[in-house]
């Protein structure tokens, strides 16, 4: 093996989570900056982001046919080759993908592309929407194709692939968003809302370019691998290397399929639902309710958009288990194994409960503070903080099923779940006492039984050293505290200081409580503080500080 291969494999699993950590921060910062600039654009809005998010929500459902859950696959069974030193069946496996799921790219693309009237038309029941699936179609390929080289690199041990081309992609996506919207500006609204989709195609396109430069670059080390090989590799036909894809990746893209699913049964029962809710109530006929439609839309995107932080934080687990998990059992070490999922989902606790307090106790200056002309919603944004949690525990969960195997248990319990929500949703959004407040109510629920299905059967595969004291009541009891004493403090200094530096400091001040309470009731160890990031620096100064005791 390179030298250069060792280092990269010597790479820790909490290093990996770090590093995606910090790129999905950054994308999902990005991600605000943007909308908060074209939602403020006059003459865009809550009806613009109806648009925008409506058509993209369409792409996204075809991209989640073609490529969403690949890298996933990919890592998983590179990672297995890997480990037992098999980088010559690895390598293999990556160019039978490569070709496989870039055709299949190519296709969907045109599908889209050629459809994309039909679809608006006879699905969404808006025509505008036409212009947003049109600009997206050809990403679709690109994605595809970047999909399986991200994976690749993912299971020979490295994540700064996927972390480089999702930020580069992100930052070209906000910078181009903001332009084409301001460049377009006196157009209709559909038409500025597919121009700022128009930037995400081309940011793709430049975030494979580097990727492509980046396999090239390793590409010598790659074969080198390759040739030093000593173990003798399995002889596998194109044939047999797909069907070993396939096995893994249906179940697996039919569970990505249900969860983007569940958002594409918002875009279209809220549409349709919300007309139906207000139809005799409004007035002005087809137009006005189709205007009423988007702007709930928008209203909806807007709150998810929120939300996707926490919740990118807590994806990066997913990514890094599933590779980590495959390797591990790939070696017969179940214990490192079982220590990383545990660890991986009490982390993940400590992260998202602070979340989703300060969200519910913070919703309406949050709103405010990010969408000054357009802050409706924070009733919405208070009940998706509850379905948030649940999303991001079923991370953990998915990551380690996927990395057992098991690919099958997400796709069946995110199905139950979706079955669900479109009852609900046809109930509730088209009750016009409840209308909008059904998708988020309906989605909590959802989500709800998505994750006690996955955590019953991962927990029969992989017991969890789960402490309900340690590990949850301690974190949620600090996160409650935090989230009381940082809504008054906004209440009071809000007179003083406005609603944006007022809520700034509350969240500010909020996560240092949090922290400190984090501290002060222990509820991590020597251990746990030395398998996180700098977490032996930080712990040696709890010793100084006599917070913590060494114990003979």
């Amino acid at each position: 093996m390179s030298k250069t291969r060792k280092t990269k494999k010597s790479t820790s699993f909490m290093k990996n989570v770090l590093m995606l950590m910090i790129a999905q921060v950054l994308i999902k910062i990005l991600g605000f900056v943007y909308r908060l600039v074209i939602i403020n654009i006059d003459g865009f809005g809550d009806i613009g982001n109806g648009y925008y998010s409506t058509g993209y929500q369409i792409y996204s459902l075809l991209l989640t046919l073609s490529s969403v859950g690949i890298p996933t696959v990919i890592a998983k069974l590179v990672s297995e080759r890997v480990a037992i030193g098999d980088y010559k069946g690895a390598h293999t496996i990556f160019k039978t993908a490569l070709k496989t799921f870039t055709g299949i790219g190519i296709i969907m693309s045109f599908g889209l592309f050629f459809g994309a009237k039909a679809i608006a038309i006879n699905i969404i029941n808006v025509e505008g929407v036409k212009y947003t699936l049109m600009v997206l179609a050809p990403a679709i390929m690109f994605v595809t194709a970047g999909s399986v080289l991200r994976g690749y690199f993912a299971g020979l041990g490295t994540m700064k692939p996927t972390s480089v081309t999702q930020t580069l992609e992100q930052f070209l996506n906000c910078l181009l968003t903001i332009t084409f919207v301001y460049i377009s500006i006196g157009q209709d609204t559909s038409i500025m809302a597919a121009a700022g989709n128009l930037s995400s195609t081309v940011a793709i396109i430049i975030a494979f370019i580097y990727i492509v430069i980046f396999y090239k670059k390793q590409r010598n080390e790659i074969l080198e691998d390759c040739n030093n090989q000593t173990l003798e590799t399995q002889n596998k036909t194109t044939k047999q290397i797909l069907k070993t894809i396939f096995a893994i990746s249906i179940p697996m893209t039919i569970g990505s399929l249900v969860a983007e699913l569940n958002a594409t049964i918002d875009t279209i029962t809220v549409s349709n639902c919300i007309q139906r809710a207000f139809e005799g109530i409004l007035t002005g006929g087809k137009e006005a309710l189709e205007l009423k439609a988007m702007e709930l839309s928008g209203m909806i995107s807007k709150v998810e958009t929120i939300i996707r932080l926490p919740l990118a934080i807590n994806a990066a687990f997913c990514t890094a288990l599933v590779p980590a998990i495959s390797g591990s059992i790939a070696k017969n070490d179940n214990a490192t194994a079982t220590k990383r999922l545990s660890f991986s989902l009490f982390l993940s606790i400590i992260i998202i409960a602070p979340c989703a307090v300060g969200i519910i106790a913070l919703s309406e200056p949050i709103l405010k503070t990010i969408y000054p002309n357009s802050y409706n919603g924070a009733g919405l944004l208070s009940i998706t903080a509850i379905s948030m949690t649940f999303v991001a525990l079923s991370y953990v969960m998915n990551g380690g099923l996927y990395g057992l195997g098991k690919v099958h248990i997400p796709a069946i319990a995110l199905t139950i779940g979706a079955a669900v929500k479109i009852v609900l949703n046809i109930i509730l959004i088209s009750n016009p006492k409840i209308n909008i407040y059904g998708s988020p109510i309906s989605s909590t629920i959802c989500q709800m039984i998505n994750f006690i299905i996955c955590t019953y059967y991962l927990n029969k595969y992989i017991k969890f050293n789960i402490n309900i004291k340690k590990n949850i009541l301690k974190p949620v009891f600090s996160a409650l505290i935090m989230g009381v004493i940082a809504y008054y403090i906004q209440y009071l200094l809000v007179n003083m200081l406005g609603n944006a530096l007022s809520t700034l400091v509350a969240i500010f001040i909020g996560a240092v409580i949090y922290g400190i309470l984090i501290v002060l009731t222990k509820t991590l160890n020597k251990d746990e503080f030395y398998m996180i990031p700098f977490g032996t620096k930080i712990y040696k100064i709890l010793l100084r500080l006599k917070i913590y005791k060494e114990k003979s």
